[in-house]
């Protein structure tokens, strides 16, 4: 901030100059006293600069609104909304969301520095505040091939760049358990380290809180989260497209719990987001759960600016940014405008700000690489055994199950059983055509006929594809590495609907309105191949590669058992 600016806020704020901006008889919600209280509003230079009596060049009647501040999601994938971050924040500012915390650590496993540079340069004339945490785990583990690693050395020149906070999720707990060296430079890169700890003991929690860890965003139970906050971590109440843990967890929300819990999405599709909303929809949740209002704001508010260290984010307050909503009703969180540093950009539900020009892309293009694939490619050797280790899907959650139970050989292979509901699953590495194949078996998709296949696999982002028959799974790899990435549905070998990610195979090129429409063209071809419609089989089958996430997953490598930390054999040895 320059000096001349700065005198100009103290002379606004000390009524010798009028304000750029006064939002007049708004009810003010306040997140330091919990409480509703009133008073003008008085802004400039994007800075809220007093509460009281002021006038202003502009000024609003707010009379029979709420004014509280702009929503901050505390872990989110931009990635994971299939669009650019530009396009990103056109579509949540409208839901009141005017401060993301993100870990581009899903382009960075496939396009590694260059990845991150293309977020950052993107989201720098983004009107939305997309702050980074540094991906941590580049790959996530060592027992999968990814695009690119990241080394402390290679994130250091990132360090100080006015967008990034800190360290993202750290995933690989074995390496902090048993200080590994590498993990250790990373850790200490920054004071501020994002958790990940799913599945983890008491003791776990431990050596993650001795390790400068500070947040968890992974809690499932009420137990887990009590376990996390006690130990001094903020937990963040996370309700994405799949993992959907709010409910459970606001069974642990009081007015003293809360004071360290955060909302975030952190993986959520774009068509959800424009439905349903980011964290706006967590807010709206708690309420009807029956967490006070201005208790579930603060959480989506105050307690993540003061988690991350923004100073002026978070509150309706003087020295605060002018971020914040005017809403219609504070009981049902309904949303009539959003300001950005004091400006106008969302009315009743529709982004009404400059759009930018977008990012060059060039650096995270062409990034899908197959080795020629066989009709004998996708063959999954039983031997003389008919029992197998079986993925089990659990609907809308991050967590399978381990099961071992009798399936469908022959000729001493696997085959697909729609009326049992086994289905093949494949992993094929994308980044330098190695050949490498990981395939199982998984139980709850439900596919009936056709096979789906997506380069979005977290989180080494390789081809992930499932099916009823070889041959629909084949021809989805290909045309993927066609599409240069992306979802795509297909049918006796031919593609039924397709969304192309030319951007590291991840995001959409396009406006966020053309993946919207191309998402429910793909949603239409899901039905006539008879996926399921209470969960999201593209969601889900994005997460069986994800092998930080108990129980049992697929990586390109093989079948991956979290529990022991290595890869078994789909066969279990007949006795």
């Amino acid at each position: 901030m320059k000096k001349a600016q700065l005198k100009n806020r103290i002379a606004v704020a000390n009524k010798q100059r009028k304000a750029d901006l006064v939002i007049r008889n708004a009810s003010i919600v306040n997140v330091f006293t919990k409480s509703l209280t009133s008073g003008d509003v008085a802004i400039s230079d994007g800075m809220i600069v007093g509460i009281g009596e002021y006038e202003g060049m502009q000024e609003i009647d707010a009379t029979d609104k709420f004014i509280a501040p702009g929503l901050i999601d505390a872990h989110v994938h931009i990635e994971s909304s299939m669009v650019t971050p530009q396009q990103f924040s056109q579509v949540v500012l409208p839901h009141g969301v005017t401060t993301v915390i993100t870990d581009p650590h899903e382009i960075a496993n496939v396009s590694g520095t260059a990845g991150l540079e293309f977020m950052l340069k993107d989201a720098e004339s983004a009107l939305l505040d997309i702050k980074m945490m540094l991906p941590s785990c580049v790959p996530a583990t060592p027992f999968e091939n990814a695009g690119a690693q990241l080394s402390a050395e290679d994130l250091k020149p990132f360090v100080e760049r006015d967008q990034v906070l800190g360290l993202a999720e750290v995933m690989d707990f074995p390496a902090v358990l048993h200080g590994d060296e590498a993990m250790l430079d990373k850790l200490l890169l920054s004071r501020q380290i994002d958790g990940h700890a799913a599945g983890l003991t008491e003791n776990d929690i431990n050596v993650y809180g001795t390790a400068g860890i500070s947040t968890d965003h992974e809690c499932v139970t009420k137990e887990e989260m009590i376990a996390r906050l006690e130990r001094g971590l903020y937990v963040m109440l996370r309700e994405g497209s799949v993992a959907k843990d709010l409910h459970a967890l606001l069974e642990g929300v009081t007015e003293q719990t809360a004071q360290r819990c955060l909302f975030c999405t952190d993986d959520k599709h774009l068509d959800d987001l424009i439905e349903e909303g980011s964290v706006d929809h967590n807010v709206r949740t708690a309420i009807q759960y029956g967490i006070h209002p201005i208790t579930a704001i603060s959480i989506a508010s105050i307690n993540a600016a003061q988690c991350f260290g923004l100073r002026q984010k978070g509150a309706i307050a003087p020295g605060y940014d002018a971020d914040f909503l005017l809403l219609d009703s504070l009981e049902e969180f309904t949303i009539a405008e959003v300001y950005k540093s004091g400006l106008l950009i969302a009315q009743d539900g529709r982004y009404v700000g400059p759009v930018q020009e977008e990012s060059e892309t060039s650096s995270v293009r062409d990034t899908v690489r197959i080795a020629e694939l066989s009709a004998g490619s996708l063959q999954i050797p039983m031997g003389t055994s008919t029992t197998a280790h079986i993925i089990g899907i659990n609907p809308n959650k991050l967590i399978t199950e381990h099961l071992i139970e009798e399936t469908s050989v022959a000729d001493g292979f696997f085959v697909s059983n729609t009326t049992r509901d086994y289905l093949k699953i494949a992993v094929i590495e994308r980044h330098r055509a190695t050949g490498n194949i990981g395939l199982g078996i998984v139980k709850g998709l439900g596919l009936q006929n056709g096979a789906i296949a997506t380069t979005v696999a977290h989180d080494s982002h390789n081809v992930i594809a499932v099916g009823t028959n070889d041959e629909d799974m084949l021809a989805a790899a290909e045309a993927l590495h066609d599409l240069q990435g992306g979802l795509v549905v297909v049918q006796n070998g031919e593609v039924l609907a397709s969304l192309s990610l030319p951007i590291a195979g991840l995001m959409s090129d396009e406006p966020f309105t053309a993946v919207y429409e191309q998402l429910k063209t793909l949603d239409k071809s899901l039905l006539q191949i008879g996926a399921p419609t209470h969960f999201n089989a593209f969601l889900t089958l994005s997460f069986l590669s994800l092998p930080v996430i108990p129980h049992l997953k697929l990586t390109d490598r093989g079948l991956f058992d979290v529990a022991s930390f290595r890869h078994i054999a789909v066969a279990v040895e007949a006795k």
